[in-house]
């Protein structure tokens, strides 16, 4: 009986290797199109029977994807961190100038949950927009004179007044964007669509970030890997992130003594060796290891060109703003941004930090504008210009907004608090109506009275002008189907072309 047990186990086990080995002939990842590419281009020494039963999609993406004809080709993403404040820039609110000082009414608060530094407070002292605003466009647009380069889109943009989120700190609140959870561990979006639908170009990552910060870093913020990690799926569907300090992106430069033939050379026997691992075991991190060899083979070349602004004309610089070309700044980014897009990169994400203005509110707020209101439009003008708009996507918004009420001493409050109750978003091109506002808040710009998007259908929203259905995107993932928006989230179609 025991010898009939012991030869059943080694059965079963024989059968849980012939799946792995199955899966491992069977996988379509990155690392092998990789590859299959340099075999095609004739330019590796790599036999093609490394690659024997582990076929490459010519994209990296999945079958059947795109769902649907995608508005937005390529998405960049202007993430402010840290909470710009809806009342000083975007909903203008005169019954809050009338009220200026006065207690918001208790039937307005309601409820609403609010960051453990203000939900005790005895007094509510309502804060009017800092600095006025004024008309835009032929829309007509009112939004704040602080922001006079952002206004002057309003009739290419769609303003979303009506965001909402159950967050009321940084860290789960960005998490829930960019993931679908205010708990860390699963794939930001980016990951999302490098993995459902692949990659444009060969010679740069799918999704990169870049980071950066106000200049006297008032925003005690991090930007933690996993805003842009790849949670569950294969790693190699996380963002690269290009530092701004230093090498962009490290490791890419030749050891010493070594030349690019001779690295050529030795990259190609360490693939041969990674696709006959692949083969045997299936384990995905191989081909994710394929991939990160080759990407950055092709970078070498690839990056110091993209870093090149030479053929920039003058006036694209000036554009920008005067630190369009000092390496670590959002004028910076937003320039490389553009260089990305246009060279095939799907998933662009830049996270800024310093709209966290708890005590410094009638200075900072108005530097941190000065900083970011140039460089943001000059990219969507960019775009336009080179008649890219149209099918990219430009979104800029965050984690929440501020409180309608002042922070601090409430006979002169110097600050807004975190505030997810209702906050605005505005985008660009790649499929959202022009010239248009979608929702609206009450008078104290505290509650939302028409057309809610909650974070889960603005994620559900951007997949969808990229071609994705996202409730048939999913990764099976400890016995269950996970998706970006988890299991919420409706396309808003008020807002689309």
């Amino acid at each position: 009986m025991q010898n009939y047990l012991n030869e059943e186990l080694l059965m079963q086990n024989r059968a849980r290797v012939t799946r792995r080995q199955l899966f491992g002939r069977m996988s379509s990842g990155l690392g092998a199109t990789a590859l299959a590419s340099l075999i095609q281009r004739g330019g590796s020494s790599v036999h093609a029977n490394t690659l024997q039963g582990v076929p490459g999609v010519a994209s990296g993406g999945l079958e059947g994807l795109p769902h649907h004809i995608a508005k937005a080709k390529r998405v960049v993403l202007l993430w402010q961190g840290g909470g710009p404040s809806h009342v000083d820039l975007f909903d203008e609110k005169p019954t809050m100038q009338e009220m200026a000082g006065k207690e918001i009414p208790e039937s307005v608060r309601g409820a609403t949950r609010l960051s453990t530094m203000t939900s005790g407070n005895a007094k509510w002292p309502c804060i009017p927009a800092i600095k006025p605003f004024q008309t835009y466009g032929q829309c007509g647009r009112r939004l704040s004179s602080m922001i006079p380069n952002i206004g002057a889109l309003a009739d290419d943009m769609t303003l979303v007044r009506s965001m909402h989120t159950e967050a009321v700190n940084h860290a789960p609140g960005v998490t829930y964007f960019m993931t679908g959870s205010q708990v860390p561990g699963r794939p930001s979006m980016g990951a999302w669509l490098a993995y459902g639908l692949g990659s444009e170009t060969d010679e740069l990552p799918t999704f990169v970030v870049m980071t950066s910060s106000d200049k006297a870093k008032t925003c005690g913020q991090l930007f933690f890997d996993y805003y842009w990690g790849s949670g569950f799926l294969p790693s190699k569907f996380q963002g690269v992130r290009f530092r701004n300090t230093g090498d962009p992106v490290p490791y890419l430069a030749n050891p010493a003594g070594m030349n690019s033939s001779s690295r050529r050379a030795m990259l190609d026997d360490i693939a041969s060796l990674n696709a006959q691992h692949l083969e045997d075991y299936g384990d995905p991190e191989i081909d994710t290891r394929i991939a990160q060899y080759e990407m950055a083979f092709r970078m070498q070349s690839s990056v110091p060109e993209l870093l090149d602004f030479s053929k920039e004309t003058a006036s694209t610089i000036q554009r920008y703003g005067p630190d369009a070309l000092v390496k670590g700044t959002y004028a910076n980014n937003c320039l490389i941004a553009r260089r990305l897009l246009e060279r095939g990169v799907r998933f662009v994400q830049l996270m800024h930090a310093g709209w966290d203005q708890h005590n410094n509110l009638y200075t900072q707020l108005e530097e941190q504008c000065r900083d970011t209101d140039a460089p943001s439009a000059a990219l969507v003008q960019d775009l336009k210009d080179r008649g890219m708009l149209e099918d990219t996507l430009v979104i800029w918004g965050a984690e929440f907004g501020r409180t309608p009420f002042g922070q601090g001493n409430p006979e002169k409050p110097n600050g807004r608090d975190h505030f997810g109750r209702a906050f605005s978003w505005w985008m660009a091109g790649g499929g959202v109506k022009k010239g248009h506002v979608y929702g609206t808040t009450d008078e104290f710009a505290w509650n939302i009275t028409e057309n809610p998007v909650h974070i889960h259908d603005m994620q559900a929203t951007i997949m969808h002008l990229c071609g994705v259905d996202h409730t048939r995107l999913t990764f099976r993932y400890q016995g269950r189907q996970y998706r970006l928006t988890d299991i919420h989230g409706d396309v808003v179609q008020g807002i689309l072309a």
